[in-house]
């Protein structure tokens, strides 16, 4: 995957440090852990929105969460089941057909105890009225992790690859398209993200850290003949805020007041 494309998915860049753990993944498995805490022996609660064929669901499952996929494409929840038969944990996931927008319909409002919206605000058409849907959908004290394709990361990529103008439209477009084919409505910068699960769905955020900032630029064979200085060197630049502007994806996660009460 291309550092410009990074995100459109919502799956990680290929080219992480070899035996590395993503920044993202670290982050949800102390947020499982939190909720854990939270649910005394009972299971986490997990609602992946737009979550597709599994790539973040099915390794939830298998640590333990009982997690639900909410996606409008037949043929991804088709994917998302095989994938989850492979895998053992057919029994822990459970996919919906359905739209963000209306998430209400699909899933109980507070029944989560963390909601994945990743890959996902790059393509819905009301992004405000998408994120205030993932907030109502988390429990008084849960997280909402959002993972988004990042307006400078993609930026600097296009024009690395020597696509100018197409960098300097992602760059002056109010939406940080790269033209009218681009497949994305969207990419975000970190203030707008920031005012969207601030404003829009009145979270509070705990943490933001870029996923995929050197991945493009440092050569494999730097990353292979030293895994462990990559891995920590990928630690240290993910929450560094000078370098997180330039990542592929913006990460976020957020939580909803203990204090808010459902409706």
């Amino acid at each position: 995957m291309r550092v410009a494309d990074a995100g459109a998915a919502g799956q990680l860049p290929e080219a992480s440090p070899p035996g590395a753990e993503s920044a993202v993944r670290r982050a949800l498995r102390a947020e499982v852990e939190r909720a854990r805490g939270r649910r005394a022996g009972q299971p986490v609660r997990v609602l992946d929105v737009g979550g597709g064929s599994g790539v973040w669901a099915v390794p939830m499952a298998a640590a333990g969460c009982r997690v639900t996929v909410v996606d409008t494409s037949p043929n991804a929840l088709a994917a998302l089941r095989r994938r989850a038969r492979d895998a053992g944990v057919a029994d822990q996931v459970t996919a919906i057909q359905g739209d963000v927008q209306a998430l209400a319909d699909s899933v109980p409002a507070g029944g989560a105890d963390l909601v994945l919206g990743h890959g996902l605000l790059e393509v819905v058409d009301d992004v405000a009225a998408s994120v205030g849907q993932l907030a109502e959908a988390v429990e008084p004290g849960g997280a909402v992790s959002v993972l988004v394709a990042g307006r400078h990361g993609a930026a600097l990529a296009l024009a690395h690859a020597g696509r100018l103008a197409q960098a300097r439209t992602v760059l002056t477009d109010p939406g940080g398209r790269s033209g009218p084919t681009d497949k994305l409505q969207r990419r975000l910068d970190l203030s707008g993200l920031r005012g969207l699960l601030e404003t829009a769905a009145q979270l509070s955020i705990e943490l933001v850290q870029g996923e995929g900032v050197f991945d493009g630029w440092l050569p494999a064979a730097v990353l292979e003949a030293d895994p462990a200085g990559a891995d920590e060197l990928s630690r240290t630049v993910a929450s560094t805020p000078e370098l997180i502007v330039l990542a592929a994806q913006l990460h976020v996660l957020a939580r909803r007041p203990a204090t808010d009460l459902a409706g």
